[in-house]
């Protein structure tokens, strides 16, 4: 038996494929195990690092953090999804004028790091006096580059429908825009959605860059709290804590695609079909 992709292993293959999984199941089992013991030996798990957590101050500065965290990531999120869409249609339009800009756009920003556009919407301005507030800084950086990132998810995605599909739309005389709104779009988006999820949680990470241009996100919150000597500089449980909020909240945004998908994909019940009794008139039929 083959798949459509490879040869499926013998039952000589599948014992070396579960070796290699114990093997490597154990081994990050160890290096997390150790990692532990570090922190254990080094007194990151001590009582007084980890206190200041219970004050409601601490907790209050924690939720702060994360609504500037959401706020950032919710605008920036709406703002990437239609700089995605836009120049995504610019570079399916059949017109140079519209395709070649959109293009180099898309491309330009793409290579350029998240990190030196976050400093240009800050610091150019700042520049030439003008004063720009941090959290549109940090958002111009993340609509920028993954509304680029989107826009090839969106390209792809259309490109990847069947072609027959906008063939037969046109032989029936629809324009563009209907066979990319009606035909298109409904089909590419099942298949784009893992992608475009894995997207926004990326630009949720992002975020966390913020810190560079001192905008109070989680990570910037957690520096803070990390660096109190009355309770022996706990950077480490403060960081701890950040990422287990940062898993949480993209767990969450995993969780929300799975169902999304599902439920796009789930097709409705048929109604079962009872069996017509035989009669006479049946069977002179």
């Amino acid at each position: 038996m083959s798949s459509a992709l490879y040869d499926l292993p013998g039952p000589r293959g599948r014992r070396r494929n579960a070796l290699i999984g114990v093997l490597a199941t154990v081994a990050i089992l160890g290096l997390l195990a150790f990692v532990v013991y570090r922190f254990w030996e080094t007194g990151q798990f001590e009582a007084r690092r980890w206190e200041q957590f219970k004050f409601k101050a601490v907790q209050r500065e924690l939720l702060e953090g994360l609504w500037f965290t959401l706020k950032a990531a919710g605008i920036a999120a709406v703002l990437a999804l239609l700089f995605g869409a836009v120049f995504a249609a610019g570079r399916l339009s059949d017109r140079t004028l519209l395709r070649a800009p959109s293009t180099t756009v898309v491309e330009l920003f793409r290579a350029i790091p998240l990190l030196i556009l976050i400093f240009f919407g800050y610091y150019v301005p700042l520049q030439y006096g003008w004063s720009i507030d941090k959290m549109w800084a940090l958002i111009i950086g993340l609509t920028l580059y993954n509304g680029s990132v989107l826009a090839e998810i969106f390209r792809a995605g259309i490109n990847a429908v069947a072609k027959g599909q906008s063939e037969a739309a046109y032989a029936i005389g629809m324009r563009k825009n209907q066979v990319l709104r009606l035909i298109l779009l409904p089909q590419a988006f099942r298949a784009m959605l893992p992608a475009i999820v894995s997207q926004l949680v990326v630009l949720l990470k992002d975020t966390a860059l913020g810190f560079i241009i001192t905008y109070p996100e989680l990570l910037t919150v957690g520096k803070t709290i990390g660096g109190r000597l009355a309770f022996g500089l706990p950077y480490v449980p403060s960081y701890l804590v950040i990422a287990a909020i940062y898993i949480t909240l993209c767990g969450m945004l995993s969780v929300l695609a799975w169902w999304l998908q599902r439920r796009m994909t789930r097709l409705p019940k048929s109604k079962a079909v009872e069996p017509v009794p035989l009669t006479d008139a049946t069977r002179q039929i």
